[in-house]
């Protein structure tokens, strides 16, 4: 999973550092999206009991987050993988599922989420969730993220197209 995340496979075997590295990963990540769109940036920072209490570029993470997991939930469920046996999430029911999320959010789930912040931002009118909702809806359908999801999974797993293990 991780050798997806960083393009390569690193000579760390501790899941720690592994998830050191990709903290510090996505920390820079945040920071590069937030100035590409001119998005104020303090960190990433929310509390789950109250979403809404978030500044705006975290609601909009939030948001851009459980879309991707949706897709990835469709995804996990058509090649029949189970949800809760993940690699790098290991207490939730849906570790999977959030696995294979993770593996987009470079490329889908943060800039999504930066682009509609700074769309609010612009336009104090704009709705962050559902901008949210149909910008991620374009999105995948322009990058046929859930078969993209169902491929990717199938390589993970090592399963061929017959039904059969590879």
């Amino acid at each position: 999973m991780y050798a997806f995340r960083f393009g390569r496979v690193l000579p760390h075997r501790d899941i720690t550092v592994l998830r050191g590295i990709e903290g510090s990963r996505v920390k820079e990540m945040y920071r590069v999206q937030a100035e590409h769109f001119g998005v104020p940036w303090k960190g990433r920072r929310y509390d789950r009991s109250k979403p809404t209490a978030a500044d705006l570029p975290n609601q909009a993470i939030n948001h851009a987050a459980t879309f991707v997991e949706a897709a990835a939930d469709i995804a996990v469920a058509a090649v029949g993988a189970l949800p809760p046996l993940g690699f790098i999430h290991e207490d939730s029911s849906n570790a999977f599922t959030l696995d294979i999320a993770d593996l987009y959010r470079d490329e889908v789930t943060i800039p999504l989420a930066f682009q509609a912040a700074r769309k609010a931002l612009d336009d104090a009118g704009v709705n962050i969730e559902r901008t949210l909702r149909y910008d991620a809806a374009r999105e995948f359908r322009k990058r046929q993220l859930v078969p993209k999801m169902i491929d990717r999974i199938k390589e993970l797993l090592h399963a061929d197209d017959d039904g059969g293990d590879s």
